[in-house]
């Protein structure tokens, strides 16, 4: 099976590493669709070739959520086909409030136009339980992203563990037909994990901005691992990117792809 692996790289680098051959699915920042031209321009001809749009609140670059105006507003101007709604980290009710929220403002301003995707966050496993249960039985809610395991936590914990979360899932005859599911980011095992998670042909797709980020540090990722990442910026703050580093950087992104199944290449600028 395959998981489809949406690369993330500064606005400036699209071209470069982030276009699709074929165009399947691509992550796009809402505040970059709204503030950049070029940012915009590049995803509606994504769209415009067949790839799946899917607008992604801010919340993890900005610290907030973009308003629901906002946030219809940049997946109008991409053609996008889903929003993720606003989430709160590590708070389940609190993400259950505000993206029952968005999803009312988003409906009573495109009506279906758009999938909504919820974000699944626990602080801890029964509150995952409890959270899980209310996205699934919601009407509003379809697709749900799991997010990135970044820190060390106790192999089975479900609200840490990703890997365990999607085994408990699968194991229980919980998984929705009806619902999307997606991973957000390259977790503490980065591409290693998709290894094991593309067992699971429910999970559509991942995104992440490791493999740009390392290789623009010099870091290769390699096929069979270890995988150990270094202290890195945000992709926001990660400057120029010398040239130098540019074919390393497509190393990278191709295990990354080699990992979840994936047989899609990098389309577009090659300098």
């Amino acid at each position: 099976m395959a998981i489809d692996f949406s690369v993330i790289a500064p606005p400036a680098y699209l071209e470069a590493f982030v276009g699709q051959h074929p165009a399947r699915v691509h992550h796009v920042a809402a505040q970059h669709v709204l503030s950049d031209e070029s940012y915009r321009d590049f995803f509606r001809r994504e769209a415009e070739r067949g790839a799946e749009i899917i607008v992604d609140n801010g919340v993890f670059e900005l610290g907030h959520a973009l308003p629901a105006a906002d946030l219809v507003k940049a997946a109008r101007a991409v053609e996008a086909r889903e929003i993720i709604l606003p989430d709160v980290m590590r708070d389940g009710p609190a993400t259950l409030k505000v993206s029952e929220r968005a999803a009312r403002e988003i409906h009573a301003l495109a009506g279906t136009d758009f999938r909504l995707c919820a974000v699944l966050h626990a602080e801890d496993d029964e509150e995952w339980k409890r959270t899980y249960d209310a996205l699934v039985s919601s009407d509003h809610v379809g697709a749900i992203a799991l997010p990135a395991s970044r820190r060390p936590a106790p192999e089975g914990q479900l609200c840490r563990t990703r890997w365990a979360a999607t085994r408990y899932l699968a194991e229980r005859g919980l998984v929705e037909d009806r619902i999307v599911y997606r991973l957000l980011g390259l977790g503490r095992t980065g591409h290693l994990e998709l290894i094991e998670q593309r067992a699971h042909a429910w999970i559509a797709s991942v995104d992440g901005a490791a493999p740009v980020i390392l290789g623009a540090m010099g870091v290769a990722l390699l096929p069979d691992g270890p995988y150990e990442k270094p202290s890195t910026p945000r992709i926001e703050r990660l400057g120029p990117i010398p040239e130098n580093r540019f074919e390393l950087i497509r190393h990278n992104i191709a295990v990354v792809r080699h990992a979840a199944g994936s047989t899609v290449q990098i389309s577009g600028g090659r300098s």
